[in-house]
């Protein structure tokens, strides 16, 4: 009964402090692209001393945020779960934009606006368009805030070698519609926008930009988001 009443009133308040914090802030937003990362280099992210990173660290996996793994001698951490990734993108989306400081920043803007991974799914301008020719082509149709598959896009999806049938031991939306931060258009997200992805950097239609979660399509994408979507470059 204890733990049935503690769901219905959840204590806001303690996520809310551990995201507040602009150190823990900035070492969740390069966690961001869903890849685990090693404190050191988080800790250079958030540019402070290894100790202080830690510390940090510790008090976002006990508050549920961050999961962490050993790799030898190194802790590894990454996101706790896609609702995790969910929050920190939607908070972005009503933040009010920070000044651009530098060439080097407005670079890093461009590309992550271009085409990035929001989690485990693809965003930016390369996302929404890919979404805009699945609800074109009739394969993706809008449902409240949700999209919904249909036969014509589980048949398509199947033939790219896309894992389409959803996993009913998971509580995770299938096909939900993500407002893009930065397009401020939506998205296709949930365990069919994260198969999906999965299955372009295994065709190596696109691949990671080192030290960020920005990705790139390879001259491979370029021909086969033409030739299977109509997606035609520059895409936008």
């Amino acid at each position: 009964m204890i733990n049935f009443v503690q769901s219905l009133n959840p204590n806001v308040t303690v996520i809310a402090s551990l995201i507040g914090d602009p150190s823990r802030l900035a070492m969740l937003m390069s966690l961001l692209g869903g890849k685990a990362l090693p404190a050191g280099e988080l800790a250079h992210a958030a540019r402070i001393s290894p100790q202080t990173a830690s510390s940090h660290l510790a008090k976002m996996v006990e508050g549920g945020l961050l999961l962490h793994e050993p790799h030898g001698r190194h802790k590894y951490f990454r996101l706790a779960s896609y609702e995790v990734g969910h929050v920190l993108e939607s908070l972005i989306t009503i933040a009010p934009p920070k000044s651009v400081r530098s060439l080097r920043e407005s670079d890093e803007l461009k590309t992550l606006r271009h085409a990035r991974t929001c989690y485990d799914h693809l965003a930016g301008k390369i996302g929404v368009a890919l979404t805009d020719r699945l609800l074109d082509m009739k394969l993706l149709e809008e449902s409240g805030n949700d999209y919904v598959l249909r036969l014509e896009g589980k048949e398509k999806l199947r033939e790219l070698g896309v894992e389409v049938d959803a996993d009913p031991r998971k509580r995770r939306h299938y096909a939900r519609q993500c407002l893009d931060w930065r397009e401020r258009r939506h998205h296709l997200a949930g365990s069919l926008g994260a198969q999906l992805t999965k299955r372009l950097f295994e065709l190596k239609w696109i691949e990671r930009i080192p030290n960020g979660r920005a990705v790139r399509v390879t001259n491979e994408g370029i021909q086969g988001l033409a030739g299977e979507f109509g997606l035609h470059y520059p895409f936008i």
